[in-house]
Order: C-alpha cells, then sequence, then structure tokens
C-alpha cells in the first residue's frame, strides 16, 4: 500500500501538493506514481520564473521501464526547482514526499488547491485501479 501523507493534496495524475503558506506549494509525484515508474534515472525540471496553467506539462520523469510527464496541478509560476535531482533523481524514489521534491510554484488562486483531492478521496482512486 502507497503512503499518503494526509498534509498533501493529490492530482488524478499523481502529482502531491504542499502549502507553504504564502501562495507557495511544493509539487512532487506521490509514492504510487514513483512505485509505478520504477528506478528513476533522469528528472528534467522546468526553468524558474516559467508560468504554467493547471494540467500544462511541466516536467518529465524518466525511469528504466519509461518517460512520463508530470504536469502542473495549479496554475502559477515556477519559483524553484529542486536542483538535488540532477545528480541525486533517485531521491524520488526513496523519499518522493521529502527530499524527493520537484518544484516550487507561486500560486495564483489557491483554491485550486483546495480543489484537488485530499488523502483520503487520493486513496479511494487508488483503490479504482
Amino acid at each position: 500500500m502507497s503512503k499518503i501523507p494526509s498534509e498533501l493534496r493529490f492530482t488524478d495524475s499523481h502529482e502531491w501538493v504542499r502549502d507553504e503558506g504564502n501562495g507557495i506549494v511544493t509539487v512532487g509525484i506521490s509514492d504510487h506514481a514513483q512505485d509505478l515508474l520504477g528506478d528513476l534515472v533522469h528528472v528534467d525540471l522546468p526553468d524558474v520564473e516559467d508560468g504554467f496553467t493547471a494540467g500544462d506539462e511541466i516536467a518529465v520523469v524518466e525511469s528504466v521501464k519509461a518517460a512520463s510527464d508530470v504536469y502542473s496541478p495549479v496554475a502559477g509560476e515556477v519559483v524553484e526547482i529542486n536542483e538535488e535531482l540532477e545528480d541525486s533523481p533517485e531521491l524520488v524514489n526513496t523519499d518522493p514526499y521529502g527530499d524527493g521534491w520537484l518544484f516550487k510554484l507561486k500560486v495564483e488562486d489557491m483554491g485550486e488547491v483546495e480543489s484537488l483531492h485530499d488523502a483520503e478521496s487520493y486513496g479511494e482512486t487508488l483503490e479504482d485501479e
């Protein structure tokens, strides 16, 4: 069973969002997603100051099995990327909700974050897969 931290919000495409306050959110992929992908070998992150709308392709994670798009969970501007992943993409596998975060966004509308799945409803979507 995948770990699903209760303080996070989730998308149907398995991205997670942590509210850091002041309109900033941290984004990564869920434990379930990294497990499906297998060992990550490369992460292609967006550029700082790039803007995205919810659902835009924002990053790519590559494993020994496949490459998978990561989608922006909400509209916003990239304010930071996890540069550690350049040399250590496996952090997404070993700590998807901690050191394996992907990027941070300055969110345009925090209501978009609230509209994402909470941990319980995300867990229910996994049961349906």
